[in-house]
């Protein structure tokens, strides 16, 4: 039978006979499945199609998971699925027999799950990574000879520092030598600093005991410090040695120990330029200036030439008290005299400061102009200098281009240079820029002093702006500060005007 034989819900179970096969069904659905298992064969006479070479037999398709393998008549049509069976409904499920044989639900459950199951695919083969070429011209590094020790020596001491012997590292290592300072340090008043340094003779070199000896002034042992060079003028292998005899002479000159007006002209004659040098620091760390300035004149007299520092730190000790303005002036036209001298920049920022008090502000340019042209940068300290002397000098306009020029430097400002700005600005009566550093000041993280305050209700008073000055007044009550009697009577003035 070719067609699909289906009767009404109402028919009972009955049997049918095809081909010699007896099929028992219900409510007359027969599945189109099981009918193709009894659909007659071709006709013998019909001739079997083979594949040939040129037109080959195309191979079966596997069925498709995703499509239904049921009849469109049975989708389309009123009669029920095979699915609708599958979901569980007792009433409506097929008891089919072939030969007397029933067709349990789970057994055409497992025949569906057949039809349905997708085709295992192959996985795919892995892609293997091709390596990198070679580079061409592709050369194995060759071997090379073992470096002489001399030179590995020179190269890397550190490598070879396990390997060096003790006294290699004891006479540069500045924790064994300010160990043997506090040895001698610790032992009793009438004992000789020989008793701790007889034992480190063999580890010691020349120049090993400066560091002791500076050492030992810092703690305040000048009698040590001269019983050290004692001892180090009998070794033959220590002395003569001008780094000892300088620590020496600057720590006895510094501690007031060192005592010798009547030969030191004599002294100085044979001593070299470190001792020299030496013996004028110890007298300006001293406060001893005019022995320090009696060994520059000896200097200039024997034309000997110190290093410019020595000159520096005379006249920025010198120019800390009005007594000493004239000494400081002295030194700054023999420091001027010379024309192959360097400063450091904290040497040449004190300088300047002496300058700005003796009122030479064309040295403080000179200075300015010789630093920059010199290939280096002014620090913020420098900058702030200058723009204070030009204050002075009452050249604001040139003072405001070096504002500009210290801003578009991108120096970090601190402190003094906001407080110089703003004071400067103040004196050009420019509210607007005053107080606007004034509020960068305290962005920064700065706290306003005292003469800031000052210098705000100044500028506020002359723009009679009473409620900013009454402000700024109560913000520095609330810091702590308090104003001076000037401030507080044009305070004063300002409110009993507002008043009338």
């Amino acid at each position: 039978m070719e067609c699909l034989v289906a009767a009404s819900s109402r028919v009972r179970s009955t049997t049918l006979d095809i081909h010699g096969h007896k099929l028992r069904l219900s409510h007359g659905i027969i599945p189109f499945r099981l009918l193709a298992q009894f659909r007659p064969s071709a006709s013998p006479s019909r001739r079997k199609l083979h594949g040939t070479p040129r037109y080959p037999r195309r191979a079966k398709l596997p069925p498709d998971p995703g499509t239904s393998r049921l009849p469109s008549e049975m989708v389309d049509g009123g009669a029920r699925p095979l699915d609708d069976v599958r979901d569980g409904d007792e009433k409506h499920t097929a008891e089919l027999s072939v030969d007397n044989a029933e067709w349990s639900p789970e057994e055409l459950e497992a025949i569906s799950a057949l039809f349905e199951r997708p085709m295992l695919q192959k996985a795919p083969k892995p892609v293997k990574e091709r390596p990198l070429p070679l580079p061409s011209p592709y050369e194995i590094r060759p071997s090379r000879v073992p470096t002489l020790k001399r030179h590995v020596r020179s190269a890397s001491r550190s490598v070879l520092a396990p390997r060096s012997s003790f006294a290699d590292r004891v006479h540069k290592n500045p924790e064994a030598l300010i160990g043997i300072a506090r040895e001698i340090a610790a032992l009793p008043a009438d004992s000789d600093a020989c008793e701790v340094l007889d034992r480190w003779t063999r580890f010691l070199r020349k120049g090993s005991l400066s560091m002791t000896i500076r050492e030992l002034g810092h703690m305040g042992l000048p009698e040590r410090a001269l019983q050290t060079l004692c001892w180090a003028q009998k070794q033959p292998s220590l002395f003569p040695d001008d780094r000892t005899l300088a620590s020496t002479v600057e720590v006895l000159a510094r501690c007031g120990q060192l005592r010798m007006e009547s030969e030191m002209g004599k002294y100085l004659n044979s001593a070299s330029r470190t001792v020299i040098e030496a013996m004028a620091r110890g007298f300006l760390r001293a406060g001893r200036l005019h022995r320090a300035r009696k060994i520059l004149l000896f200097a200039k007299d024997n034309k000997r030439t110190l290093d410019p520092s020595i000159y520096a730190k005379l006249i920025a000790e010198a120019g800390k008290t009005p007594d000493g303005y004239r000494l400081a002036s002295a030194v700054l036209d023999e420091l001027g005299e010379r024309d192959d001298f360097d400063l450091e920049p904290q040497d040449c920022t004190a300088i300047m400061k002496v300058c700005i008090k003796l009122g030479r502000f064309e040295a403080v340019e000179n200075l300015f102009s010789w630093y920059k042209q010199s290939g280096r940068n002014p620090t913020v300290v420098m900058y702030t200098t200058v723009i204070h002397s030009r204050y002075c000098e009452k050249k604001h306009r040139e003072a405001l281009a070096l504002v500009w020029e210290m801003e578009s430097s991108g120096c970090l400002l601190d402190l003094p240079a906001y407080r110089v700005m703003i004071r400067l600005l103040v004196a050009m009566n420019d509210l607007a820029r005053a107080a606007r550093y004034f509020s960068k000041l305290k962005d920064a993280g700065f706290s306003p002093t005292c003469d800031i305050y000052h210098d705000m209700i100044k500028v506020y008073a002359a723009s009679g702006r009473l409620a900013k000055c009454r402000q700024v007044r109560k913000e520095a009550e609330m810091t702590g500060l308090r104003l001076d009697e000037r401030t507080l009577s044009l305070l004063s003035e300002m409110e009993s005007d507002a008043s009338a």
